[in-house]
């Protein structure tokens, strides 16, 4: 699976702020105890079994201080504890300023990445075709790097805004009046262009959304029972060809099997994004002399 498409402008724009608010006026202990006539190299080692992710981040942000990176391994790939993932060269002063900065990138993103992976292999043991995706419990302002991420992991992204589908969630639904009320309207105001998910929490409000058009329809917190009832129920009307169907709430590698089971189409989990846990990495430098 191919990684969202995002202009590097973007991603530059938003590793410069990310620089920004790390240095401030400037970092005082860089300035104050290393020459800036020393050039260093160092090395990024990863601490843990791991899928590494944030690697072209990494790039970008050393890019802009005029620093150097060898990569020694790619987004998505396993890495077990103690590899070097890559090399970086440059003014000394220069690379402890983007230390931070690309750390925190590699181990937020690596764990997301390792989050997912974890899900995606389970799932592909009972049903290779079940997508796994993410939600939009993301970090605010790291939103796209979560969900590329995600995608390192072998995940689907889901959307990444508001304005990428319509999802009408429970909220939703009251204030319209009825699940079937909210489709009908969304169908009639929407682009053709935009796909419809409705939010369903019971066998009733599934059917009811099938029948009115939705393109989507996310069991919410159903155990896999209950998903199976839905699954069969719209086979006997014939309308199960006519929606993906997705289970989403309390979803863990532990039981994420037993919802491939049911003949589901994506398992959706934010916990891969709000609850994974931050990969170690480490900068080491490992040679250094003075500039002539």
């Amino acid at each position: 699976m191919s990684r969202p498409d995002l202009d590097s402008i973007i991603l530059t724009r938003r590793i410069r702020e990310f620089l920004e608010e790390d240095l401030g006026f400037g970092d005082i202990t860089t300035g104050a105890v290393i020459n800036p006539e020393i050039r260093a190299d160092a090395r990024i080692i990863c601490r843990e079994d791991a899928v590494v992710a944030g690697v072209e981040e990494a790039v970008l942000t050393f890019g802009l201080l005029d620093c150097s990176v060898h990569s020694l391994v790619k987004d998505g790939e396993r890495v077990k504890s103690g590899r070097t993932v890559m090399e970086v060269g440059g003014r000394a002063s220069a690379i402890l300023k983007g230390e931070r900065t690309v750390l925190n990138l590699l181990g937020r993103m690596s764990g997301v990445a390792t989050a997912t992976r974890r899900l995606v292999d389970e799932a592909a043991k009972v049903d290779s075709k079940v997508r796994v995706a993410a939600t939009r419990k993301t970090l605010p302002g790291f939103g796209v790097f979560d969900k590329r991420a995600v995608q390192c992991g072998g995940g689907d992204t889901h959307r990444f805004r508001l304005d990428d589908e319509v999802l009408i969630k429970d909220n939703h639904i009251r204030v319209a009046g009825s699940i079937g009320a909210a489709v009908e309207a969304a169908r009639r105001s929407v682009s053709f262009t935009k796909k419809i998910e409705a939010e369903a929490s019971s066998l009733k409000e599934a059917l009811e959304a099938v029948e009115a058009g939705a393109d989507i329809v996310m069991l919410d917190n159903m155990n896999p029972e209950d998903v199976s009832q839905v699954v069969t129920a719209l086979k006997k009307k014939g309308l199960r060809e006519k929606v993906l169907l997705e289970a989403s709430g309390n979803i863990t590698a532990e039981n994420i099997g037993k919802y491939c089971k049911t003949g589901i189409n994506v398992v959706s989990a934010g916990s891969i994004t709000h609850s994974a846990k931050n990969i170690d990495f480490t900068l080491k430098i490992a040679w250094m002399e003075k500039v002539v």
